[in-house]
This record gives structure tokens, sequence and C-alpha cells, in this order.
């Protein structure tokens, strides 16, 4: 749930800039709207929470997950407008935010071709949705005059599609880089925590803040090099250093030895 809903906020945010750029677009061919794109073309009653559309978004993704992969791998127009007329259900939001979530999959997967594919079905789903909004019509019975659109589409209209298309891969692209740094951060900080020592400390944090010679002797598992280190050393300081290394599990008193994994780090 928690990934849905980071999932579910980055695409709003890629979509919302989207809608901020696409009004600087020559967006004055035939059937689209003066007004614009800002007005909502459906009949909501009430605005919908963020828990409720992140459970909608769930609910819908789970049951139509394989549809809308097959829908995301399609590269004729024709064969996207056939799909969708046997399956309009699909022409909503829910798509395209599942279709650009499943593009971040590919791109943090390294599969950059798919990702190019699968995002440029999810610009066919927004520009359609955008049309059906210009037009202020449910866009189950719009998407056909997108794809008769595109088909024969002049030059501003495709270049616009072409350029919104790769604004949203660039944006995947730093939204996958940003999740994979994330994911990284977070399975060093599990590490960290599994390797504190009984005092709270990391045995790693530790052994690099000694002093050369107590390292060597962790490195050569050598005590009475510890001792003779510590006995030149400021009393107070060499207190300092060997109460961290017992708090980060480094050294052990009892046993003799420091901790062999981290010694070898």
């Amino acid at each position: 749930m928690r990934k849905l809903k980071k999932d579910q906020k980055s695409f709003e945010k890629m979509i919302e800039e989207h809608r901020r750029e696409e009004k600087k677009l020559p967006w004055n061919v035939d059937t689209i709207s003066k007004e614009g794109f800002s007005k909502s073309v459906l009949n909501i009653t009430k605005e919908e929470t963020e828990e409720e559309k992140v459970e909608k978004h769930k609910t819908f993704v789970e049951k139509y997950a394989k549809e809308i992969k097959h829908f995301g791998m399609m590269q004729r127009w024709d064969d996207s407008q056939k799909y969708l007329s046997d399956n309009p259900h699909l022409v909503c939001e829910e798509t395209a935010n599942c279709l650009v979530v499943i593009c971040i999959d590919l791109e943090i997967d390294e599969k950059h071709a798919l990702m190019e594919q699968v995002a440029h079905q999810a610009i066919v789903m927004q520009f359609i949705l955008d049309l059906a909004r210009s037009l202020k019509v449910d866009p189950r019975g719009s998407f056909r005059q997108f794809f008769s659109k595109i088909k024969t589409a002049d030059k501003p209209y495709r270049d616009a599609f072409d350029h919104e298309l790769e604004l949203l891969k660039e944006r995947i692209r730093t939204c996958a880089q940003v999740r994979m740094e994330n994911a990284m951060k977070e399975l060093e900080e599990e590490e960290k925590q599994k390797r504190l020592g009984p005092g709270g400390l990391d045995p790693v944090e530790v052994y690099k803040s000694l002093p050369k010679e107590m390292q060597k002797s962790f490195d050569e598992k050598n005590i009475q090099l510890l001792h003779d280190v510590i006995d030149k050393l400021d009393p107070e300081e060499g207190k300092y250093h060997l109460m961290r290394c017992i708090d980060s599990g480094l050294w052990v008193p009892d046993s003799g030895e420091g901790d062999d994994e981290e010694e070898n780090d």
C-alpha cells in the first residue's frame, strides 16, 4: 500500500507537470475546444479523498492488470483502437496511472526499449483523456476521435504528441533513479541496524573512526597491540575509543577478540 501511494503521487505530479506544459503547445486543432484542458468532463458529485483514489486504483489494477499490460505493448494505432473498442473500461485515469508505474518498473529493470514502448501508450491514453476533457464527453465514447486525428495529424499535433512523450520518458527515468537511490538507502539502513552492537553503535563506523594503530590491532587480531596503543593515548581518549569498541561489538572483552566480519571491512 505504501509503494502504491508513492506511485500514485509520483504519477499525479508528472501528469500535473504534463498539463502545465501542454498549455504552452499548439493545441488549436479542429476537434479541440478553445477552453483548454483544465476543465473536468466528468459529472463528479464530490472530490475523492487520497485513500479512495488509492483504493480505486488498487482494485482496478488488480482486476485488469493483464489487459493493461497487453495494451501497453501494442505498437500500431489500429491495434490499439480495436483493443480499446473491445475493452472500453480501460479508457480511464487508472490505466494511464498503471502504465506509468509499469514504465518505472521497466526502467529500474533496465528494460529501456520496453519502457519507451509502454510510455508511448501511456501518452496515447493521456491524450485520449485530455481530448475528452476538452470536448466535455466521456472518454470511452471519444477515443476513436483521437485515433482518427493522430493517424492523419498535421505536424503541430504530432510534434505535441512526441514532445509530451519525451517529457514523460525523462520524468520516468528520473523517478526510477530516485526510487533506486531510496531503495539503496533503505537497504544500507537495514544492514546497519542488523550489525549494531550491544551499545547501539555501528562497528563499521566505529572502526573507521579509530586511530590507525588501533585499526591495525583489529586487522591483525593483536590484543597486545591494542593494549599498547590504548596505553599510549590520553586516558580519556583511550577510554572513549575502548567504550565505543565495546558498544559496537567490535571488541568483546570477555572473548578477547574483535568481530571477524567487521574487522575485514
